[in-house]
């Protein structure tokens, strides 16, 4: 990725149109497909919510008129909420803001590059890698010539096996890796996740057979090759017992470990308790206390010889014959195993997604989003000098008071991002706090410019992002005025609607004729958690009746939920199409969600349709009421806020697809 710091990148402001005002202004470039007094409201947003909660099994234009009108309705209410500045509420804030910071997280991701980075790290997992390896260290803050030296010792290295030497003699002679000395250089196998990923990079470029050139890491030159391949063994778990030398001890002394080693896998052969005795004998410390089991790991992580043995383990539960290593010996049993995916399905996205982002690597996708966000927030870098700028740094560490150096002062203009600018003040105080201690220069200022320079681009973003992701812009709407809804209908409507019973007593008295019972029942409705318990609370009401129901129910304890009241036959469990009896329990009825079992008992029924009185109406009337009031006040927002559509651009809607059945 070019280096935003040192160029400026030629492009425009963004031609994403922030989504909030799309939908609230007039005026606006997209077809309004409708206005509310003079605002339009675009096709684009009709259709996005329309497509997200349209259930109507009716034909398209049909169904686009039918939500249309609602839409409307919901549109003149928001108005109105907005228009009593409910939005200005503090809990309207408070929810809106927190809402914000949970979601933006989601759209801080550069999902092309983190998609790449999946898949790359799904192919070469399919395979291991057999690596040698030869290192040149460098010293830390290496100077030119420390590198130049490390260079000319690596390039002597890649010569030499050129010429056909052996990567063994050459690693031997020239590599600073304290094992080589053991090891000739061969590291053992590694995969995917094993390696720093620049040195994945370099391992995964070779084939079998094949070295590679020197390559300069922070550390120091590296050279690879790859010697052998073979298919992945994905990852293992396993409980050791290690059986430790002591510091220092004689050959006899390891010799009598052995025999205690094999003492006790002889034991655990005859089925000894393999936890017990890891808790009782084992001297690894991180381990003993859990049984010995270990952390899942894959290649690479520990001692080649101890992961060949825990892989060699042909099932669970398998135990392996006494180990030898620098440690002591070691006794490992098999717990699991998973093989690496060989189906690049969700299951196998989303774990190696998680490990990607939890991978330095993400580092890669995080440069990506980086760079888009340059390019759409239009970022400008101004033109000065980065020796004066670093200077500047310096003599301010030394003298906070120091407000200018050269052309430079503290209000110097250093970038923008679409016209905020940032100013060599910020700058300075950001440097004074990551570098509170003159001469800490582990972090050159150069580097450190450019850290700030994207954590502002990220803030920024961040805090700016409806302005460009028009589906978070969306979804920040919708919410805010999903609680503008609900504040204001609470005001208008459903407080009204509950509190004032004159009001609803006057509604049911002008309606009652739409309140009556259709054929029912006083009935106990019983719902348990399991079968078992159904029939225990039953087997009770067939020996008691239901006299004694509630210390039946409430025996049972939080497995029986129980009600009573008068219930339309349809409304209670098990009785169907049948004409139930009084005293009789109804068959049990299984409810598929959750497996509870629901039954009845019928105490009395009432065969003939009969009115409601205003107590057993009263939920009907307050939802019937709240319509109403709703109506009444949407009426009144019509003549407050002139609606007009314009029906060439509903015409114009594609039919949409058929909506799922529900």
């Amino acid at each position: 990725m070019e280096n935003p710091i040192e160029m400026s990148i030629p492009f425009g402001r963004s031609i994403l149109i922030p989504i909030l005002i799309l939908f609230l202004s007039s005026g606006v470039s997209a077809q309004s497909l409708f206005t509310i007094d003079g605002t339009g409201v675009s096709k684009e947003e009709f259709l996005k919510a329309y497509i997200k909660n349209n259930n109507h099994p009716a034909s398209a234009a049909t169904s686009y008129r039918d939500y249309l009108d609602l839409y409307i309705r919901y549109k003149l209410k928001v108005r109105a909420a907005y228009d009593a500045q409910l939005d200005t509420l503090p809990a309207q804030r408070t929810e809106l803001q927190n809402f914000r910071n949970q979601v933006a997280e989601t759209y801080l991701k550069d999902e092309e590059s983190l998609d790449k980075l999946v898949k790359e790290a799904y192919i070469r997992g399919q395979k291991d890698l057999l690596l040698e390896h030869i290192y040149i260290a460098l010293p830390r803050n290496a100077s030119v010539n420390d590198t130049l030296k490390g260079y000319d010792k690596a390039m002597a290295a890649y010569e030499a096996l050129k010429k056909g030497k052996k990567f063994g003699d050459v690693a031997s002679i020239i590599s600073d890796d304290p094992s080589v000395k053991i090891n000739r250089g061969k590291i053992g196998y590694i995969t995917v996740f094993t390696l720093p990923y620049e040195l994945e990079n370099l391992a995964y470029s070779l084939s079998p057979g094949q070295f590679s050139k020197p390559y300069h890491s922070k550390g120091g030159y590296h050279i690879f090759k790859v010697v052998a391949e073979r298919k992945s063994w994905g990852r293992i778990k396993v409980a050791q017992i290690l059986l430790p030398f002591a510091p220092g001890s004689t050959p006899a002394a390891q010799e009598a470990v052995r025999n205690r080693a094999d003492s006790m896998y002889t034991l655990l052969q005859n089925g000894a308790d393999f936890a017990g005795m890891a808790k009782t004998y084992s001297g690894d410390n991180l381990s003993y206390q859990n049984g010995g089991e270990l952390p899942e790991f894959g290649i690479g992580k520990y001692d080649s010889a101890f992961e060949a043995t825990a892989y060699a383990l042909d099932r669970d539960g398998a135990i392996s014959r006494p180990l030898l290593s620098t440690y002591g010996y070691h006794i490992i049993k098999r717990t699991d195993r998973k093989p690496f995916p060989r189906q690049f399905d969700e299951q196998a996205i989303a774990t190696l997604k998680q490990q990607v982002l939890n991978d330095p690597r993400v580092e890669v996708s995080r440069q990506a989003l980086l760079a888009r966000i340059y390019r759409a927030t239009n970022f400008r870098r101004s033109d000065f000098s980065e020796d004066d700028l670093w200077a500047f740094t310096d003599s301010v560490q030394r003298n906070p008071a120091l407000s200018s150096y050269h052309d430079l002062s503290a209000s110097t203009v250093l970038f923008s991002f679409d016209g905020h600018n940032h100013i060599a003040k910020e700058w300075l105080d950001y440097s004074r706090t990551m570098k509170p201690q003159r001469g800490n220069a582990s972090i050159p200022d150069k580097d450190l410019f450019r850290r700030y320079v994207e954590r502002t681009a990220m803030d920024y973003y961040r805090n700016h992002l409806e302005l460009y992701n028009p589906d978070f812009a969306f979804q920040l709407t919708e919410f805010k005025e999903g609680n503008l809804l609900f504040e204001i209908m609470q005001r208008k409507i459903w407080d009204k609607a509950s509190t004032d019973s004159a009001a609803l007593k006057n509604y049911y008295e002008a309606h009652k004729d739409k309140y009556w019972w259709n054929a029912s029942a006083d009935a106990l409705l019983f719902t348990c958690n399991n079968e078992k318990t159904a029939e225990m609370l039953s087997a009770g009401l067939r020996s008691n009746g239901s006299g004694g129901w509630r210390k039946l129910a409430d025996s049972a304890g939080a497995t029986v939920q129980a009600d009573s009241g008068r219930y339309e036959l349809a409304q209670i469990p098990g009785v169907g199409h049948a004409d139930p009896v009084e005293g009789s329990l109804t068959a049990p009825v299984t409810n598929k969600t959750d497996n509870t079992e629901s039954f009845s008992y019928i105490q009395h029924v009432y065969h003939d349709r009969s009115p409601r009185n205003f107590r057993d109406a009263r939920g009907f009337v307050i939802n019937d009421y709240q319509s109403w009031l709703e109506d009444q006040w949407v009426g009144e927002l019509k003549k407050k806020y002139p609606v007009k559509i314009d029906e060439a651009v509903l015409a114009s809607l594609k039919t949409p697809p058929s909506p799922l059945p529900q």
